[in-house]
């Protein structure tokens, strides 16, 4: 089936508000062509270019990209470096289409970690497109969800501490904002490619309620018809929250 007549299938009025994606499988994709990982890593900005295009002509609003966890800098280093140095020339050469396309930057994580050059990079990019308004792009980069909530819970402790908050005032809207996602909508659908069946210590707090797709398509090879596809499955599913089917229905 075509781009098109998959695109044409979806319900434009029920599109997820947030998709968020592990993009996984560049090492593998590299490895079955005979190059090193940062090749698969450099084949991987175009499927970025695929499923940031994709929500955008669709009108998904949010949009997050799981682009460099905690864990990630045990990775060999010249794997790391090459990353990095992938990340600065990326961000710099995609800020006119983010332009272009009305489309916002944001980051979560711990960006204050990230190599100068790379830092520096992304907050131009952030402070270049604040103002546009068609969708987010959000890049998790030196992101894990346990560094997240760790942060938030030490930063509600503090407000505690100077009697700022109340314990018993702390519920999942007083969490929530103090989590890095602050005023972000929670994601409705997480795709994960390459096959692998985990989140990896993503967004696992806002993670509570999506739909989770997993598909074989390794990261570099992943392009609008596999979003789309993705899409469909996420409307063709029963979204009940605790409620049953009949309570749904009704």
């Amino acid at each position: 089936m075509s781009d098109s007549n998959l695109k044409d299938k979806i319900d434009l009025n029920r599109l997820p508000k947030h998709i968020a994606t592990i993009m996984d499988g560049n090492g593998r994709w590299a490895k079955s062509k005979g190059k090193v990982r940062v090749f698969g890593h450099k084949n991987g900005v175009k499927a970025v270019r695929e499923i940031t295009e994709g929500c955008a002509e669709l009108g998904v609003p949010y949009l997050t990209l799981y682009a460099f966890s905690t864990e990630n800098w045990q990775r060999p280093k010249l794997e790391v470096n090459a990353l990095m140095s992938l990340l600065v020339n990326t961000i710099e050469s995609e800020i006119k289409t983010l332009q272009d396309n009305n489309i916002k930057l944001q980051a979560i994580g711990d960006i204050s970690k990230l190599p100068e050059k790379t830092r520096n990079s992304l907050l131009r990019g952030i402070e270049d497109t604040r103002n546009n308004t068609r969708m987010t792009l959000i890049l998790a980069l030196n992101y894990s969800s346990r560094w997240e909530l760790t942060q938030g819970m030490q930063r509600i402790a503090e407000k505690v501490s100077r009697d700022e908050l109340k314990p018993a005032d702390i519920n999942e809207h007083v969490i929530s904002e103090h989590l890095a996602t602050q005023g972000i909508p929670d994601p409705e659908l997480m795709i994960r490619t390459s096959g692998e069946l985990r989140i990896s210590n993503y967004l696992l707090w806002q993670l509570a309620y999506a739909e989770l797709y997993f598909t074989e398509v390794l990261w570099p090879d992943f392009r609008k018809e596999n979003l789309y596809q993705a899409i469909l499955d996420f409307q063709g599913r029963e979204r009940r929250f605790g409620k049953t089917g009949e309570q749904v229905v009704s």
